[in-house]
């Protein structure tokens, strides 16, 4: 029996967090605080409270275990304990706690001289904050890509990239996914990672005729076609017939386009579910307003003509 009431007295996570606290909270007999004999105690009880399901008290047991090995001067430790809290905090939905936690813990990364642990820690807390906050998630995915290419990682960010570009979509910010992609294509072009420069190039003409702005949408390949990767691939081939298509103002020519190409089935999903439901809206207003501009162009040929 006394085996048991031991052990039994071993595995309370309410017992460790008392002892804990104990050897921190200062005293007429206790002048100093003793991190480092406190933090065991707050970690084994973070974990004893998770596995007891007991959700709240594990996230409070792992942010006083970040404090203690912050006392400790381990920032890296520090952060890992943060992250916990972050994703317990998701689980409680305390939306605006999960973004202090992960970023807190991508600063204590920072600290510990790890950046792109860092940029990963915001990137993680993106993720667990686009259903509950949104915009502090799209913040997060910035922050994150701004830590790599400061870092001239950008080979890491390809994830992130996908991830803030994905949530603008569905935020329905199509101008703001159009230039997350381009901003990509930039970053792949430094690591010489073609097949995704041409990918994200693409993507971003496919996303401004999604939103219905194909001044936006020829502009963007026009700028692209300068660039010597995209001009010789088969994405600009594609997206030139695509143009073409709504040029003429035929919606069916459009889907056709889409439907027999084989370039769409080797894009990201966020981008082939757009592709798939062009055209957007009446396009036939586009065959009117270019037969227009031939007309007058016509017309000015033959003003020449008689001078």
């Amino acid at each position: 029996m006394g085996d048991i009431k031991h052990r039994d007295k071993e595995n309370d996570p309410d017992r460790m967090m008392r002892k804990g606290d104990k050897l921190t909270k200062l005293s007429l007999t206790r002048w100093t605080s003793d991190w480092a004999r406190a933090t065991p105690y707050y970690e084994q009880a973070a974990n004893l409270f998770k596995i007891a399901k007991k959700t709240e008290k594990a996230k409070e047991a792992h942010e006083r275990a970040a404090m203690g090995q912050e006392r400790l001067a381990s920032p890296w430790h520090a952060g890992k304990h943060m992250e916990s809290a972050g994703a317990l905090a998701k689980e409680l939905g305390l939306w605006n706690e999960v973004a202090d936690f992960f970023r807190r813990a991508s600063e204590l990364y920072i600290e510990s001289g790890k950046p792109q642990p860092a940029a990963e820690a915001l990137s993680r807390g993106g993720r667990a904050l686009e259903d509950g906050l949104p915009d502090e998630a799209v913040k997060m995915y910035l922050e994150a890509v701004g830590i790599f290419e400061e870092e001239q990682r950008e080979q890491m960010a390809f994830d992130t990239y996908r991830s803030a570009t994905s949530l603008y979509i569905k935020l329905q910010r199509y101008t703001d996914a159009a230039t997350m992609l381009l901003r990509w294509g930039q970053s792949a072009d430094k690591c010489k990672a073609t097949s995704t420069q041409c990918k994200t190039c693409v993507g971003a003409v496919i996303v401004y005729l999604y939103a219905q702005d194909f001044k936006q949408a020829e502009q963007c390949q026009n700028d692209l076609s300068m660039i010597d990767a995209y001009f010789q691939s088969e994405q600009n081939r594609f997206a030139e017939q695509l143009l073409n298509a709504y040029r003429e103002g035929n919606p069916e020519e459009v889907k056709h386009v889409v439907k027999s190409s084989g370039v769409i089935n080797h894009l990201d999903h966020m981008i082939i579910r757009l592709a798939k439901q062009l055209p957007v809206g009446d396009i036939s207003h586009l065959a009117e307003s270019s037969g227009a501009g031939g007309e007058a162009a016509a017309e000015g040929l033959e003003e020449d003509d008689l001078t």
